[in-house]
């Protein structure tokens, strides 16, 4: 089976050979769509041997999605973005499940979202075989799985399956990276075209409504969630997306009960359970917020069960231990904080207040020390707030 890998990039010379070296040696082809760069984009993806073609940009990726595929030439494609990688781990199972007899027609893969802690999983239609009737839909989040759907009514022997681990590795949506691409004005465009033609789309009802509730508009995020609630088109991953979000416009809203409603709801979906790691952590915020510490400490427990790399896990049940007098068991969990995540100061900061508590100093002014070489690389203001409270307490440092 030839493995085509389909791209579509505009200036993206920084990250471009990342993403082309994560699939050398696993694609046969590299089909790369440019849409307009300025900068030295095509010709670093013909030195990694890449066809690249060339598409006037219109707004809509949906459309330059489905002109790349015109140019393919395996029988499947793995569609990536140029700020993503390939999990080199991922490569067996991927290879054998497309050579294998199953009738898959699309195989969803696990992205993990690098620099979103609250919610570090995602599922995404990119691996699909070049069937002829396959193609992109919606300007923005453009996705296959309309057309995989309609295929599947005509030719019911078709499958989706889908692969376990972690797939592909996404660096967007870290901060720097979302305001250098100004990517909230850029997806909010698109969706609102697109809404305004299809007022009850869920998919579009949920991906404009969570950006809505991220910057703030919170009338006009739960207004949206809620109707795309009421669509019957909403599969159970789209469901979780709409409970979720609504979960966190609720907690933003400081409608503690609709909160914990949504977020219960949102558990309750039946998908893979990385996926909802974002809901078990708010759920688990929201519940020490109001004092159920019991309650917090087991949905913790249960995310970093699910996933035991979740360091934001380890972190929040370090926190709820400490709050509970459980110090010795709060120590354990920052420390796996640390080691799963050694950059966070506050981590260190709260390991140091817990180990002054049970009378070990000198670890206690190591782990405070971090903290303050930590802060002041991002926030200096608390490192200074921390070295003169340390100060207060005698101890120099």
């Amino acid at each position: 089976m030839m493995l085509s890998l389909c791209m579509i990039v505009k200036n993206e010379e920084a990250a471009l050979p990342r993403c082309l070296k994560s699939v050398q040696g696993v694609v046969d082809e590299m089909i790369v769509l440019d849409t307009g760069s300025s900068d030295r984009t095509p010709e670093i993806a013909k030195s990694f041997g890449a066809k690249v073609h060339f598409f006037e940009w219109c707004n809509d990726f949906s459309a330059a999605r489905n002109e790349s595929l015109k140019y393919v030439q395996g029988d499947w494609v793995l569609v990536l973005d140029a700020d993503e990688t390939l999990n080199p781990q991922i490569v067996p199972a991927l290879k054998q499940t497309i050579q294998s007899e199953q009738p898959y027609l699309l195989i969803n893969l696990v992205r993990q979202e690098i620099g979103a802690e609250q919610s570090p999983y995602s599922l995404v239609s990119r691996l699909f075989r070049n069937h002829p009737e396959i193609g992109f839909a919606r300007p923005y989040h453009a996705m296959v799985d309309e057309s995989v759907s309609l295929i599947q009514s005509l030719e019911p022997h078709w499958q989706v399956g889908y692969l376990p681990d972690v797939a592909i590795l996404h660096e967007g949506y870290q901060a720097d990276a979302i305001a250098g691409r100004d990517k909230f004005t850029k997806a909010r465009n698109a969706m609102e075209g697109f809404l305004k033609h299809h007022p009850t789309d869920p998919y579009v009802c949920s991906k404009l409504g969570a950006l809505y509730v991220q910057t703030n508009e919170l009338a006009k995020g739960i207004e949206l969630l809620e109707r795309g609630l009421t669509s019957n088109q909403a599969d159970e991953p789209l469901l979780y997306e709409l409970h979720y979000h609504l979960g966190i416009a609720y907690n933003r809203a400081q409608k503690w009960a609709q909160a914990e409603a949504q977020y219960q709801a949102a558990l309750r979906q039946p998908i893979l359970s990385k996926l909802k790691l974002g809901a078990y952590n708010n759920l688990g915020n929201l519940l020490k917020a109001k004092g159920d510490l019991a309650g917090a400490k087991t949905i913790y427990e249960t995310a970093i069960q699910i996933d035991p790399s979740f360091a934001t896990g380890y972190y929040n049940l370090g926190m709820t231990l400490k709050a509970m007098g459980q110090f010795t068991q709060a120590i354990a969990a920052y420390k796996e904080a640390i080691f799963l995540q050694p950059q966070n100061a506050d981590a260190h900061q709260n390991l140091g207040v817990t180990l002054l508590k049970v009378g070990q100093v000198q670890e206690s002014l190591n782990a405070f020390r971090q903290a303050i070489a930590l802060h002041q690389q991002h926030n200096p203001l608390e490192a200074e707030r921390l070295r003169r409270g340390l100060k207060d307490m005698g101890f120099e440092l």
